[in-house]
């Protein structure tokens, strides 16, 4: 069952299939480097470590991995295609999880998303929130937590997502209009090639904003795994880890620690 208990997570399954012990190495090197590296951030920029939430981002690694992650303590995972996330959900019913979901979505994926995740980061458009909003009032039993992604570089960057930052306020009002979805903040990725201080700071500018109408909107989900000691300075809540923790893919098999 997921952490919150709030979607529709199904029955308990059977285990999900165990990570060799030398994965499982692999992965408890990579989380105690992770560990280290928040650890650090959050110390210079005056901070508890436990103000901030490592999400593992498991998109093309195995079940077995999440479980693997589980197991050493993780209990945020993310992935960012419904097929692949729905089909982690189904193997890993009985671990203790929350599942985020952070691609950029699809109105007709709204019914399949909500039956798995928790929190959904990437609502950056009245349609999709009006998707979500009525498939969780038909398939879950609590409100949906979301996020609205904000997008930094105002449209520079195609195919990324996310709403335009004079455009925060008038999404955020359709959201929590609907008693079915639940307004947690804000998630933004920091432009490729850019600043990413100047990004997060510009993201903490916009959050503060937010919490003025909605100061139940206290999350912050920014930065990754080449960024976060730059997201933690500029008040980063949650941080979405992928290849820092989990290595690099080679072809679809194996992996190559950086």
């Amino acid at each position: 069952m997921g952490r919150t208990g709030s979607a529709d997570h199904g029955s308990a399954g059977p285990a999900p299939s165990a990570a060799s012990p030398e994965r499982v190495a692999e992965l408890t090197a990579g989380l105690a480097d992770v560990e280290r590296r928040l650890s650090s951030a959050c110390e210079d920029a005056g901070r508890q470590r436990a103000e901030v939430t490592l999400i593992a981002v498991t998109k093309t690694w195995p079940a077995s991995d999440v479980a693997a992650l589980a197991a050493l303590g993780v209990r945020d995972v993310a992935e960012n295609k419904d097929q692949e996330a729905k089909a982690k959900h189904a193997e890993l019913t009985s671990v203790d999880l929350r599942w985020h979901f952070v691609g950029q979505l699809q109105r007709n994926k709204a019914r399949s998303v909500v039956r798995y995740a928790d929190v959904v980061h990437s609502v950056d458009r009245p349609e999709l929130a009006a998707a979500l909003a009525g498939a969780s009032e038909r398939h879950r039993e609590r409100p949906l937590d979301v996020l609205l992604q904000v997008d930094l570089e105002e449209g520079a960057s195609a195919g990324r997502g996310g709403v335009t930052p004079s455009a925060v306020a008038a999404l955020a009002a359709d959201v929590v209009a609907s008693p079915t979805l639940r307004l947690l903040g804000l998630m933004a990725v920091a432009p490729l090639g850019g600043d990413p201080d100047r990004a997060f700071a510009r993201l903490a500018e916009l959050s503060a904003a937010l919490r003025e109408d909605h100061p139940e909107a206290r999350w912050i989900s920014a930065g990754m795994s080449s960024d976060l000691e730059s997201a933690v300075r500029h008040g980063a809540t949650h941080v979405r880890v992928g290849s820092a923790l989990l290595g690099k893919r080679v072809s679809g098999h194996g992996s190559v620690w950086p």
